[in-house]
């Protein structure tokens, strides 16, 4: 007796059991929906058996109802082109003509080698039928075997063997299928990465710029009336920052794109974080300090450390109110790389302030193997700690 529960979906919550549960999702399993289209290449294997059946029909010297073998062999080859587009038709139609032509032969199974392309119709039924054509056609290819065992044409032996290479043939197509199911998974969760990689990047390099040219655009709303000249150093600023947002934005595109080259600049590395050291417009001053070798650092590592301190900069100058000063400190040891970025601004800021930054920093850090938290400081402030494995692997 099966496991009582209640099934969800096209059971309407209907309470059934877990044998019931597996038979509705074999029923309603689709069909895959990339089928190979018809090449020459069906045409040439119908060929190749159908020349088969004609030479052996001419060689074979205790071949048994030769016309009728011949015959019925050749003219079921042709089904081999419905084998993935109509998979159930085909060995419907197949199974049950051979099944009768005993009928014909008065009790003597067509015993013919070349229709040995039959065992590719039970394959082809698992590897691109429904759920439901798996059921019906496996249901007609029992049924002949059935109806051969106890009309006489063969016994028991013989209908076991011709039952277990029809299964096994059945069996390598379902595995096909359930490896090409799972390759396709595969390639899916490898898109998704590789989506939520590009997201952090463009959020990490065009987004920083972007934010940028807000913060000098506020900066030069505000002086503008009693220091116009400082308001058109900060267009010029905007300018300058669009400009590089553009550039890269233009990278990423080539990427993406197949059929263009992609210039590709040199990853960051840990020493570049001098670049944010400074005062911008009337922002807080940023200052930077790289303790330890950073030399034998992984790239990767030191591409995600320069990112993280980036965002963590970037955040500290929109979100931190009346700060002064941001300690970007970096200490590298003989296992790891520890990112600390600290501001003294008013209070602390809502985790979700700056979007998708912080859930993206710790995504960055995890699949190097490494953390990354941020919260406020005891007295004020912000700080985001990150700590990474050097060689970007986990102990």
């Amino acid at each position: 007796m099966g496991i009582p529960l209640v099934l969800s979906g096209d059971t309407g919550g209907v309470p059934g059991t877990y044998d019931d549960a597996v038979l509705r999702s074999l029923w309603y399993e689709p069909r895959p929906t990339q089928r190979p289209p018809r090449t020459w290449r069906d045409w040439a294997l119908v060929g190749v058996f159908v020349s088969g059946a004609v030479l052996e029909g001419v060689l074979q010297q205790n071949l048994a109802w030769r016309p009728v073998a011949v015959t019925v062999a050749i003219a079921l080859a042709p089904l081999l082109l419905w084998r993935r587009s109509r998979p159930l038709p085909a060995i419907a139609i197949a199974f049950v003509v051979a099944g009768l032509a005993p009928l014909l032969t008065h009790g003597q199974p067509p015993d013919i080698y070349a229709m040995v392309y039959m065992l590719l119709l039970p394959y082809s039924l698992l590897r691109w039928g429904s759920g439901r054509d798996m059921v019906l056609g496996s249901a007609v290819v029992l049924a002949k075997i059935g109806f051969w065992l106890l009309a006489g044409f063969v016994d028991a032996g013989q209908a076991l063997g011709e039952g277990a290479v029809l299964v096994t043939a059945g069996a390598v197509g379902a595995a096909v299928r359930y490896r090409a199911r799972a390759r396709r998974r595969e390639l899916d969760q490898a898109k998704l990465l590789e989506r939520e990689r590009l997201a952090r990047d463009l959020h990490d390099t065009v987004a920083h710029h972007v934010s940028a040219m807000a913060i000098r655009a506020q900066a030069g709303l505000a002086i503008a009336e009693t220091q116009p000249e400082a308001a058109s150093e900060a267009l010029r600023l905007i300018e300058a920052e669009a400009s590089r947002a553009l550039t890269e934005m233009r990278a990423m595109v080539r990427v993406l794109r197949l059929d263009e080259p992609a210039e590709l600049a040199p990853n960051p590395r840990i020493t570049d974080l001098e670049g944010l050291a400074g005062r911008e417009s009337a922002g807080p001053m940023v200052e930077v300090e790289i303790l330890g070798d950073v030399q034998g650092v992984s790239p990767s590592v030191g591409a995600a450390i320069y990112r993280l301190a980036q965002e963590s900069v970037t955040n500290a100058r929109r979100h931190a109110r009346h700060a002064t000063r941001i300690d970007v400190r970096v200490a590298a040891d003989d296992r790891s790389v520890r990112l600390q970025v600290s501001d003294d601004g008013d209070g602390g800021r809502a985790a979700g302030s700056s979007g998708y930054g912080l859930a993206g920093m710790a995504e960055r850090a995890g699949l190097l193997g490494g953390t990354c938290a941020a919260g406020p400081n005891p007295d004020r402030g912000w700080t985001v700690t990150a700590v990474l494995p050097r060689t970007g692997t986990r102990a």
